[in-house]
């Protein structure tokens, strides 16, 4: 019987082509020009991901009176002690050295200042301005030079071209290839490789209002905790404080960057306040994403939020001239939808912004499966309870460079392993079950109805009735997902693309939600109303979800820097929940 899918063999499949998915290929490739690669991106290669959507920069220690050291303070400080050291460590200590390389070798220019240094702005949370960008378009320069380098090597791409499932080798003890389908003509694709490196990019779309761009729907996550990975803090979301508020555009939830605040706006609830004087009078509007989001939640959940249910960005005293001049593409993107950034308040809203939880990784991006690799957003560990803003482009850069040398040096040490068709045939099984069950359940209904869940019971201020809430509508949404249809017809159906997204949201969500419930304290982007308090002594651990087994956790390596060692300022950002109530 022929198979129902076309085969590919390549040395290293790169699933993603965000910054993390880029930069693999391109270190894979220079380290190895013998290689053959293959790029797989669920989007336009160049035109889709996370670290295009980036406006605000990336963190890095240039300046001589900055240094890694105090940027690895400010990331630990910030992650609240919930990090991997090594890998934090890593990020901050190759931080500059990536600059400088995709200054020189990938062909990025970053804004300079009068003297020729490179210019650094504000960003929030951390104790020196050094955050490297393109005005407030910083990804979209980075994603364009490395896609512009990707012609100059040859790399095999594949466009619109999502990942169903990782497959496993014959023998069941590492991961040999991985099952794609193309969107465009329904066609499978059963790629063998000797490494594949997941760098899908997470993201956050199982909330009503989120920032990643659409394609990001958890799919790395779910294939990896399915094929038998380790997944550690997935209860840890980030919630970035200043979505653009546009009614039903799909401009809703999409950020406008800290760097406005690190610039001197200003965040008002509908009274008019500087509500943030409340929460964090020292930083104010320039304390960490958690804190300010939080903080913008309970404003709103308080009564005090506007009649479209948000708080307002004011940045018009810094001048219409500056603000025009110095963030560009936010004024454009305010301006698509009624707002003048420039002259006038804008109504924001907290809105889901990224995953710091993740597949474990070691520093050289290796799982506990062998063959499997992972990098940016897919990872965990890097950021512990809150990433800063400007380290999550910098985590990509960084960890993909590192994905791709890694990747090298397996295929230069280890041997080809056909991989598992059994296991090929039942993942394609599934994956083409809801094109035999007629109109089905809509998976669309059944994606907006666990978007509010989420929000209502499993978002920025939770508590043990509302998890369960959250839990109980999730279980009861994946039962209605087994009964979930779509046309017939294989060609660019998108009815059937939302059935495998929809999939991997529940299972994203469901993590989220179990670790969240596991988690009974507060700390860093995970507050509990009914566990208000930070407690290193029984939580500073983290936890981990894989397969077939029951959360558990283990104690944090604290391999570099202690609370101890900051005392007076690890306790930071800690916000009270009181009195609100969704």
């Amino acid at each position: 019987m022929t198979a129902p899918w076309e085969t590919l063999r390549c040395d290293v499949l790169i699933l993603g082509s965000g910054g993390a998915g880029l930069m693999a290929a391109l270190h894979a490739y220079d380290a190895d020009p013998r290689l053959r690669i293959v790029v797989a991106s669920k989007g336009l290669i160049g035109k889709s991901g996370c670290t295009r959507l980036v406006q605000g920069g990336f963190n890095a220690a240039l300046d001589p009176r900055d240094s890694p050291e105090l940027h690895f303070r400010d990331t630990i400080l910030g992650g609240q002690f919930l990090n991997d050291q090594e890998l934090a460590w890593a990020l901050v200590s190759e931080a500059p050295e990536i600059v400088r390389r995709l200054e020189t070798k990938i062909g990025v220019f970053f804004d300079r200042r009068e003297d020729g240094r490179i210019h650094q702005k504000a960003f929030a949370g951390q104790s020196f301005d050094r955050t490297v960008h393109r005005g407030d378009l910083t990804g979209i320069e980075i994603v364009s030079r490395l896609h512009d380098q990707l012609f100059a090597r040859d790399i095999h791409l594949l466009d619109e071209t999502r990942a169903v499932e990782l497959i496993h080798d014959r023998a069941g003890g590492g991961i040999a290839g991985a099952l794609l389908l193309r969107h465009a003509t329904g066609e499978f694709i059963l790629a063998q490789a000797r490494v594949v490196i997941l760098a899908t990019g997470g993201g956050p779309r199982m909330y009503t209002f989120s920032a990643p761009s659409l394609e990001k729907t958890g799919d790395g996550y779910a294939m990896a905790y399915r094929a038998g990975c380790d997944l550690i803090d997935m209860e840890m979301m980030q919630f970035h404080p200043t979505g653009l508020l546009a009614g039903a555009s799909r401009l809703s939830g999409m950020v406008l960057e800290e760097g406005l605040r690190g610039a001197g706006a200003h965040l008002l609830n509908a009274q008019g306040e500087r509500f943030m004087a409340r929460y964090d009078p020292e930083r104010m509007e320039r304390a960490t994403r958690d804190v300010v989001a939080r903080a913008s939640y309970l404003e709103i959940m308080a009564g005090r939020g506007t009649p479209a249910g948000g708080v307002l960005l004011d940045a018009s005293h810094l001048g219409a001239e500056f603000v025009l001049r110095t963030f560009p593409g936010m004024a454009r993107r305010c301006a698509e939808v009624g707002y003048d950034l420039a002259r006038r308040p804008v109504e924001v809203t907290p809105t889901a912004h990224f995953h710091m939880g993740g597949v474990r990784i070691d520093p050289g991006c290796r799982t506990a499966m062998p063959g499997l690799l992972v990098a940016g957003e897919d990872s965990g560990g890097v950021h512990g309870a809150n990433r800063l803003g400007g380290n999550g482009v910098a985590e990509s850069c960084v960890f993909g460079t590192r994905a791709g040398l890694t990747a090298a040096d397996l295929c230069g040490a280890g041997a080809d392993a056909p991989p598992d068709e059994r296991e090929a045939e039942d993942a394609h099984r599934a994956a083409t079950a809801p094109l035999g069950r007629g109109s089905g359940d809509s998976a669309f209904a059944i994606r907006d109805t666990l978007q509010q869940a989420m929000w209502l019971d499993a978002g920025l201020v939770r508590d043990e009735p509302g998890l369960r809430r959250a839990l109980d509508a999730i279980g009861d949404l994946e039962d209605r997902w087994t009964r979930a249809g779509a046309p017939p017809g294989v060609r660019a159906n998108l009815a059937w693309q939302q059935v495998l997204d929809v999939r991997s949201l529940l299972t994203a969500a469901r993590l989220t939600v179990t670790a969240a419930q596991y988690r009974r304290e507060s700390r860093g982007s995970h507050a509990r109303r009914d566990f208000p308090e930070r407690d290193d002594a029984r939580w500073l651990v983290n936890i981990h979800q894989a397969a077939g087994r029951e959360p558990w956790t283990e104690p944090v390596r604290l391999s570099r820097l202690r609370p101890a060692d900051v005392q007076g300022l690890q306790g930071q950002g800690v916000v009270r929940h009181e009195g609100a109530r969704p």
